[in-house]
């Protein structure tokens, strides 16, 4: 079993810079693929960026060239860097593991842009 819990979450100005954090359990974290996601309000939830376990990354579209995923193998997590965050960035925000046919989810993590 995985659990992923995620962290740094917060209301940020348009403009700021966020950096979050999802923290895994269990021993397949480095042959895992991870991935941040979001939902915001009234929205589907989408997939932002994520990164396999050999490091190739993939982003969505609205989030290219300002948001940078990354994983430390050795401490069993990914992170997810958010600069010049827009207020249409607000949403909570999701980690996911998967890994074969097996994926799993955090609890989520709201990011809130406004002013």
């Amino acid at each position: 079993q995985v659990q992923l819990v995620e962290s740094g979450g917060d209301l940020v100005q348009p403009g700021g810079s966020l950096r979050l954090s999802c923290a895994s359990s269990g021993s397949i974290f480095s042959i895992s693929v991870m991935g941040w996601y979001r939902r915001a309000p009234g929205k589907e939830r989408e997939l932002v960026a994520a990164i396999t376990s050999g490091g190739s990354t993939n982003y969505a579209d609205s989030v290219k060239g300002r948001f940078t995923i990354s994983r430390d193998n050795a401490k069993n997590t990914v992170y997810l860097q958010m600069n010049s965050l827009k207020p249409e960035d607000t949403a909570v925000y999701y980690c996911k593991c998967t890994y074969g046919l097996r994926s799993y989810w955090g609890q989520g993590t709201q990011v809130t842009v406004s002013s």
